[in-house]
């Protein structure tokens, strides 16, 4: 029988509690006693969902280093065409002889760059960061539904981001089609350099990434569902947990349709189908591929494409609700029009993919389909602006790194959702597609916010995984150079894109009317080049404060969630005897009860004649 079960079972608050503290405290007397004391059981192959958060945050800043060391390469040929850099043929040998980078190095740098930034830092490294961190410890429960399921995640995520690293030090060089490997690059190993073992290479990794959200997203899904203390309802859930369950369930509904679109380009590229291939020729001569489209590749790949624009969001979303409620010192604004808000995010996200393909010759009614439900995606977003906005109005605010990042993110996503209703129409888009005007909003509106989301739950939740407390002067600093930067980045971008310059092209000498805007691209270098040296400074923040940070309190935020109940030294099992029982909704703040403490914590009881703010 599961310790959890009679806990959970029901959502009303009939719950037996002697039976839910005699199974919890059984649990805690058959695990919770017996912690693994080898070094392998406990730091590499751990069952417990808080180290294994540990392992995909640590993973996640090792493939994010390497992402931005590509984006600096050839930030430094996109600023600087022609020009001799000794660093880079140190680095890259002979992709930049003579110092200037090759342009099929630089295909491969952006392809990598994109894929390693989408899937494996906002996708893997922030679901599977905090997922797994704050699910289990703010929904009450010892750990993850299936502890071994947990581990075997985090491993496919470990193998797939190795057998991606490696496809840089192939011969040939690693994918160059780009982060959507369209084909036909994708689908000829004989095309180009990048497109042979580099390409097989990258399918291979993207799969074994898949199989390992999935076997997250499974197990989220039913912690969730099943494994809630005494008195969480559905209403009580934070906010996080909300994100982190819908973003779940995104991804067991859409990632099998990416394995199905590798599957057919695999088939492709070794079997001699034509999935995606049809009058091809090579050199002046036809192959034999027949019937096939590229197109139908494009439809299975966003598909999956758009949901993860919010398989990456929503999770930030989630964190930076609880963050600026907790530092606002008041309850979030709009608790349940941000869960439905969630909601519909989640199920419009599936019918909007059609606005990447605008160019690709789709009708002109079908375009209008698409460009209604892209508009009608904006208004639950607006919902959550407009709730972060009048929580932090007349809030008596603390700025903590964590809480500037969590501005940064409302901040980003106004700003670069602003430029999404540009694209969403199609007859704009069709000017403005495969230039850096679309560049700069998705980095802002997906790959900022997303980012800064992550940056801001780390702040703020280091404490729990450490123990430990980051120090405040060095995130100030991170915050203000970063924010400085992505802006400096990105703002240009979409004065370059609006001029007509086109994306993932190595130079543009053949185009003499883009010669003017030269210095801009100089000086978006150069931002580029402040935000990764701003990266360092989060990077030694991060690990010094593993070892030398101020030891941390239990409740070091004042904040009311569960997780604040948990001992500061970590336990496989989370709370020592048993789970405490949930009688509030998460956002208890600020509120005047007569008491010095401007916060109550979900376990304690309400008052006679009080009402739960949650509806309860």
């Amino acid at each position: 029988m599961n310790p959890h079960q009679d806990a959970t079972s029901g959502h009303e608050h009939d719950h037996n509690d002697q039976e839910v503290n005699h199974w919890s405290e059984a649990w805690w007397k058959h695990h919770g006693t017996h912690q693994p004391h080898s070094f392998w059981t406990k730091y590499v192959f751990s069952q417990d969902h808080k180290m294994i958060s540990k392992q995909f945050l640590i993973t996640a800043i090792v493939m994010g280093v390497v992402a931005m060391s590509l984006s600096t390469f050839f930030r430094l040929q996109l600023g600087f065409p022609g020009q001799s850099f000794k660093i880079l043929e140190f680095f890259l040998g002979k992709w930049a002889p003579d110092g200037v980078m090759s342009p099929d190095f630089y295909l491969s740098a952006i392809t990598i760059h994109g894929t390693i930034m989408v899937f494996f830092v906002l996708t893997g490294g922030l679901s599977g960061t905090f997922s797994n961190l704050l699910i289990p410890l703010q929904v009450g429960a010892r750990d993850m539904a299936s502890g071994f399921l947990n581990m075997l995640s985090y491993w496919f995520f470990l193998v797939s981001s190795i057998i991606m690293l490696l496809s840089l030090f192939v011969e040939g060089g690693a994918a160059s089609s780009g982060w959507t490997v369209y084909p036909p690059l994708s689908a000829l190993p004989q095309a180009i350099s990048g497109s042979g073992l580099g390409m097989t290479l990258w399918l291979v990794s993207m799969v074994l990434f898949i199989v390992s959200a999935l076997l997250g997203g499974i197990n989220y899904v039913t912690t969730v569902f099943n494994l809630r203390t005494a008195g969480m309802t559905m209403w009580r859930l934070p906010l996080t947990v909300w994100s982190f369950t819908v973003t779940a369930i995104l991804g067991i509904l859409s990632f099998p349709v990416l394995v199905g679109c590798m599957l057919l380009l695999i088939f492709d590229r070794g079997l001699g189908t034509s999935f995606y291939l049809s009058d091809i020729y090579m050199g002046g001569q036809a192959l034999h591929y027949s019937g096939g489209s590229p197109i139908l590749f494009q439809h299975l790949f966003w598909f999956l494409g758009h949901p993860e624009v919010y398989i990456v969001l929503l999770p930030a979303l989630g964190l930076t609700s609880e963050v600026i409620s907790t530092n606002a010192r008041k309850p979030i604004f709009g608790y349940k029009a941000m869960v439905y808000s969630i909601l519909c995010i989640g199920f419009l996200s599936f019918i909007v993919w059609g606005h990447h393909m605008f160019i690709t010759g789709m009708s002109p009614f079908l375009g209008s389909v698409f460009v209604f439900t892209t508009l009608l995606i904006a208004i639950p977003s607006a919902v959550k602006v407009f709730a972060y906005l009048a929580t932090l109005w007349k809030a008596n605010i603390q700025l903590t790194p964590a809480m500037l990042c969590a501005i940064g993110v409302v901040s980003f996503f106004i700003s670069g959702g602003i430029t999404g209703l540009i694209l969403a129409n199609s007859a704009l888009d069709i000017n403005l597609h495969d230039t850096y005007f679309v560049v700069a909003h998705f980095h802002i509106v997906m790959g900022s916010s997303a980012i800064f989301g992550m940056f801001a739950g780390v702040y703020h939740w280091f404490p729990k995984m450490f123990g430990k407390m980051m120090n405040r002067k060095l995130g100030y600093a991170h915050f203000w150079l970063t924010i400085i930067s992505v802006y400096g980045v990105f703002f240009p971008m979409h004065l370059i894109g609006l001029s007509g310059v086109p994306r993932r092209y190595y130079n543009n000498e053949s185009f003499a009317i883009f010669d003017q805007l030269n210095g801009v691209n100089a000086v978006i270098s150069l931002f580029a080049f402040l935000g990764a040296i701003a990266q360092f400074i989060f990077i030694f923040n991060f690990f010094y404060s593993i070892f030398r940070g101020k030891k941390a309190t239990q409740n070091p935020w004042k904040s009311t969630t569960l997780e604040w109940t948990t001992p500061v030294e970590a336990y496989h099992g989370n709370w020592t005897g048993a789970i405490p029982e949930v009688h509030r909704w998460p956002y208890d703040y600020g509120k005047p009860n007569g008491k010095e403490e401007d916060f109550i914590p979900q376990t304690l009881p309400l008052e006679e004649g009080e009402v739960d703010a949650g509806g309860h």
